[in-house]
C-alpha cells in the first residue's frame, strides 16, 4: 500500500477538502485527487463523497481512517528504529565489570538523557569486529594486535584505554602488605586465571607478559565466576590474580582483599574502541569525544607493553 496515498488520505479526511490538504501536504489539489483514486483503486472502495462544503468520508472511509492513521503511526516507529540518534546506541563492553563498561557509564552520568543499549558479546577481537561490519553492534572495545592495513575497510580504531595492572591477593598472601610490586617480583607466585580461551587477544597478553618475566599464569579449572574466584583468592596463602586498574570488583569486608600496583616496568593493557567510519550516530561521536578527552595517558613511569601493540597505529 503507498503510504504517500495513506498520508494524502489522513490529511484529506482531516481537512474536509482536496485544497486543503493540498495546501498541508505542499502539493497539488490535483495531486491529492490523484492519490486518492490510486488508493480507492487499490481498495477497491470510495472514501470519499464530493460536496458543495468539500469531500465527506463514506462509511467505507471511516472504517478505513483508524487503520490509515496506525500504518502512519507504525511508518513513524519503522522509521525512528534505524534513524541515527532515534534508536538508543549499542556497545558491546566485554565485561560488565572491565574499564569500557564503567567509562560507558561514566559517559552515562555526563548525558542521562542518552539512549544505550550496553551488550557483552563474549567474542574475541575478530568476531567483535564482523559484529561492527554487519551493524549487529555500533561499536566495541577491543586490544587491536594487528596492523591497520589488516582491518576492513570500513572499520575504524582509536586506542582509548591502557589499563595498568593490579595484584589482587588476600591478607594471608606473601605479597599481601606490599604497597607496589614489580613483574620480576611476581615470578614463582601462582597467578591464577582460569577460564582464559587460548587464541584470544588477551590470552596473546598474557602468554608475552608471562615469558617477558618468567611468570607463571595458571589458566587451568573450571570458571564458577568472579565471586568465587575471589572466595578461593581470600583464603589463600600463595593464589594471586590480575586486574585491570580501572577494572570494579565487589567482595564482603571479610575477604580483607589487597589491589597491589605492579610497578618498574608498569604492564598496561591497551584497549582500542572499534566503530564503523560510516556510522553517523550521534551518541557515537559524542561518545568518542568523551573518551578522547577521559582518556588515561600512559604515565610517566616505565611501561611494559606488548610486542603487538608497537606493530599497531592509531587511527580516528
Amino acid at each position: 500500500m503507498d503510504l504517500n496515498a495513506v498520508r494524502t488520505f489522513v490529511a484529506a479526511a482531516d481537512a474536509g477538502q482536496f485544497q486543503e490538504a493540498a495546501v498541508a501536504l505542499s502539493i497539488t489539489q490535483q495531486a491529492v485527487s490523484k492519490r486518492i483514486a490510486v488508493l480507492e483503486k487499490d481498495l477497491e472502495v470510495r472514501l470519499f463523497t464530493r460536496t458543495p462544503r468539500g469531500a465527506e468520508l463514506t462509511i467505507d472511509g471511516q472504517a478505513f481512517l483508524p487503520h490509515a492513521r496506525e500504518l502512519l503511526r507504525a511508518e513513524d516507529r519503522a522509521d525512528a528504529s534505524v534513524r541515527p540518534g532515534r534508536r538508543p546506541l549499542r556497545v558491546d563492553v566485554l565485561n560488565r565489570r572491565i574499564a569500557p563498561a564503567v567509562l560507558l557509564q561514566d559517559f552515562y552520568r555526563t548525558r542521562p538523557e542518552i539512549e544505550l543499549d550496553v551488550v557483552t558479546l563474549n567474542a574475541d577481537v575478530d568476531t567483535a569486529i564482523a559484529a561492527v561490519e554487519a551493524g549487529t553492534i555500533d561499536a566495541t572495545f577491543h586490544a587491536i594486535t594487528v596492523p591497520e592495513h589488516h582491518l576492513p575497510a570500513s572499520i575504524k580504531t582509536a586506542r582509548v584505554i591502557d589499563d595498568p595492572h593490579e595484584l589482587l591477593v588476600g591478607p594471608s598472601h606473601a605479597l599481601a602488605d606490599a604497597d607496589s610490586v614489580t613483574p620480576a617480583q611476581l615470578a614463582g607466585h601462582r597467578i591464577w586465571m582460569p577460564g582464559m580461551a587460548p587464541g584470544t587477544e588477551w590470552a596473546d597478553y598474557y602468554d608475552e607478559f608471562s615469558a617477558a618475566f618468567g611468570l607463571t599464569i595458571d589458566v587451568v579449572g573450571p570458571v564458577f565466576g568472579n565471586e568465587a574466584l575471589l572466595d578461593e583468592i581470600a583464603d589463600s596463602t600463595d593464589l594471586a590474580t590480575l586486574v585491570g586498574e580501572g577494572s570494579r570488583y565487589l567482595w564482603p569486608d571479610s575477604y580483607d582483599l589487597r589491589r597491589i600496583p605492579v610497578r618498574n616496568p608498569t604492564p598496561v593493557y591497551p584497549m582500542s574502541l572499534i566503530w564503523r567510519g560510516d556510522n553517523r550516530h550521534p551518541v557515537l561521536d559524542a561518545f568518542r569525544a568523551h573518551l578522547e578527552t577521559t582518556h588515561a595517558r600512559t604515565p610517566d613511569v616505565e611501561v611494559w607493553e606488548p610486542t603487538w601493540r608497537q606493530r599497531t597505529a592509531r587511527r580516528s
